[in-house]
């Protein structure tokens, strides 16, 4: 049991847990941040060109619909296999932690689409009947009423967002990436040392539940129905 106690915390293994949690973060945070500058747009055309939509126009609702089902319907080890030559030919190789980033975000950016349309479609429909009477245009509605309105919804979906993206981290070590997830996987499945694995899936455990509680916590302090 020591020796497994020292294998798991020694100088070696310490240093691996910091640089893997500091290449975890750079995942999700990165990814995050992409995901959300394509998703928001994605997800406010998809509920605005809806057919109960403010500016309702269905080519466009069910073509951008179909891209983001088919994405979201590829399992995402297929995925990251299928997108190597688009990886090689905007990061210039097809291993890495950058590398992992492509797959990673074309994964996510769609799931980050559906919820945030769908957080949007929870917005009353008085209160932009409301808006719309007092003579608002397409794009006040969007920022000024529809998306303030939904807020706490959109942050609950930012949470869970965040800790789906970094139950995908462990598979970068597919493309030679790092992360918490990668160490778990190559010292517990290839290297049959299960004390590093143990630790290393909880510090992820861990840091899934501190994400998971700062976005709840900003969902309810947002909430106008809590106050």
């Amino acid at each position: 049991m020591n020796e497994y106690l020292s294998s798991a915390f020694s100088t070696a293994m310490l240093g691996e847990y910091g640089n893997g949690l500091l290449v975890t973060l750079y995942f999700v945070i990165l990814c995050t941040l992409v995901s959300y500058l394509i998703g928001i747009p994605a997800g406010v055309i998809l509920c605005v060109s809806d057919k109960d939509g403010i500016h309702p126009n269905a080519p466009l609702n069910k073509t951008l619909g179909l891209v983001v089902n088919i994405l979201r319907s590829i399992p995402f080890v297929i995925l990251l296999v299928l997108v190597l030559p688009l990886t090689k030919a905007l990061i210039g190789t097809k291993v890495g932690d950058n590398a992992f980033l492509v797959p990673l975000i074309i994964s996510a950016a769609p799931f980050v689409a559906r919820m945030v349309e769908s957080s949007l479609k929870e917005v009353g429909h008085g209160v932009i009947e409301a808006a719309q009477s007092m003579g608002s245009t397409n794009w006040q509605i969007i920022t000024k009423v529809m998306i303030p309105e939904a807020k706490p919804s959109l942050l609950v979906g930012a949470a869970i967002s965040i800790t789906t993206i970094l139950g995908y981290t462990p598979l970068a070590t597919l493309v030679g990436g790092g992360g918490l997830g990668a160490i778990a996987v190559q010292y517990g499945l290839y290297r049959f040392q299960n004390d590093i694995m143990y630790v290393s899936s909880i510090l992820m455990v861990i840091l899934v539940q501190i994400m998971q509680e700062v976005g709840m916590k900003l969902a309810r302090s947002s909430d106008k129905r809590a106050r």
